[in-house]
């Protein structure tokens, strides 16, 4: 009877453990279509966002590139360039939020990269910040706008968690991950940044939360700081920890792979030129008109030929005529996504069936396309993100040899 009674029991433990776990995998499935959703409608919001900004930045920074302007209006173009910045840093947040994001990696002196960042957070407020960096850091190979932005992202919430003021302290360094080691990260060279407040900290049944979308314990904010923070860094292959105590402050910290490499040359060098100018013809394929009119008059001022086309048949089309007139492109700028229309990844496709030595970059300000960050493997020579920098621009085409000091012979 006992046998029987302890059966019946371990059967009735057993079914409420079943559904428990039931209702658990429900709840996770609900919560990743919720997230899926949420992440869909960020991404085609940042991706249309992206599109109006290019106008608005490209133009700002043509109009100061024009000499004789007053000293006032200057200073509201720049004024004008800072807000648009601001609002590019919040629609790369959503990107990355979203379900794209690939980081689109190059090597990057990552020293210079946090100071600026963590100095950037923090102005203008009562906060200030001392960086520590180690003599051998060197340089890696990550997406740079991106981890800008997670350095941004945990300064901003540790000047934030002292609003008497204080002192934000970050440390990066390199560090060797053992076999074995508990975080799950692959063995080998990793670079470590630490960033550590003296807050107000954060309660023990709110720290499984922080990285959640839309969570946050501030009257102010988006609450996808973390959220982003935490996309960021699992997509460069590494971990991120946050350590708390109410009243005693904050330490966040976040490994990165970081093989020890010798970065070719060319991607280090991030200087060209100002008086370097372009020679030959340049084909521009956007469906938005007012970026199409903003890239050609930043070529055309820069003393490139622009042939400007809506979509991708029309670029194959633009092609072909000018092979056959014995009048070909020197490059071409293929926006990736056409809505409605052939975008730049058949595009360019097409492009290498009829000239194998054609000559790419590829444009977007939607990030959802692992193409972003895998550029070469898909026939394109280089990136250029929307919304532009006219910099960014310049060297992007000056890398494919287009641009040259004046006078000088090819």
């Amino acid at each position: 009877m006992d046998g029987q009674l302890y059966a019946a029991a371990r059967d009735v433990t057993d079914r409420v453990e079943r559904e428990r776990l039931e209702r658990e995998q429900e709840a996770e499935h609900l919560e990743l279509a919720k997230l899926e959703s949420i992440g869909t409608l960020a991404g085609g919001i940042a991706h249309d966002f992206n599109n109006f900004l290019a106008g608005i930045l490209g133009n700002i920074s043509l109009a100061k590139m024009h000499g004789g302007l007053d000293g006032s209006v200057y200073g509201l173009l720049e004024e004008a360039e800072r807000a648009s910045l601001r609002a590019k840093e919040l629609a790369g947040q959503l990107l990355t939020f979203s379900q794209g994001g690939a980081p689109v990696k190059k090597w990057v002196a990552l020293g210079p990269l946090v100071e600026g960042a963590a100095t950037f957070a923090v102005r203008g407020s009562a906060v200030r910040v001392a960086v520590e960096t180690s003599e051998d850091l060197g340089v890696v190979e990550v997406d740079e706008g991106q981890i800008a932005q997670v350095v941004h992202n945990l300064v901003k919430n540790a000047g934030e968690a002292m609003p008497a003021g204080g002192t934000v302290h970050v440390s990066v360094r390199r560090t060797i991950v053992e076999e074995g080691d508990a975080r799950s990260l692959d063995p080998g060279s990793h670079v470590e940044l630490v960033i550590r407040d003296s807050g107000v900290g954060i309660a023990k049944d709110h720290l499984a939360r922080v990285f959640e979308p839309y969570f946050t314990t501030k009257q102010t904010g988006s609450g996808l700081g973390l959220a982003t923070t935490h996309s960021i860094v699992k997509r460069h292959g590494g971990v991120i920890t946050v350590e708390s105590e109410p009243g005693v402050g904050t330490t966040v910290s976040v490994l990165l792979p970081a093989p020890r490499q010798v970065p070719p040359p060319a991607q280090t060098d991030q200087t060209v030129s100002s008086g370097l100018r372009g020679h030959g013809r340049i084909l521009v394929m956007d469906d938005e008109a007012a970026i199409r009119t903003l890239v050609r008059r930043a070529l055309e001022s820069w003393g490139f030929s622009v042939v400007a086309t809506a979509h991708g048949a029309e670029a194959i089309e633009r092609y072909q005529e000018a092979r056959a007139s014995e009048q070909p492109f020197a490059a071409v700028i293929l926006d990736l996504t056409i809505p409605g229309g052939m975008g730049g990844e058949e595009t360019i496709a097409r492009l290498r069936e009829i000239d194998p030595g054609v000559k790419a970059l590829v444009s977007s300000g939607y990030a959802t396309d692992p193409i972003m960050a895998e550029y070469r493997s898909h026939g394109f020579a280089g990136v250029v993100v929307k919304p532009y920098a006219m910099g960014e621009m310049r060297r992007a085409l000056s890398d494919l040899g287009l641009m040259d000091e004046p006078g000088s012979s090819m």
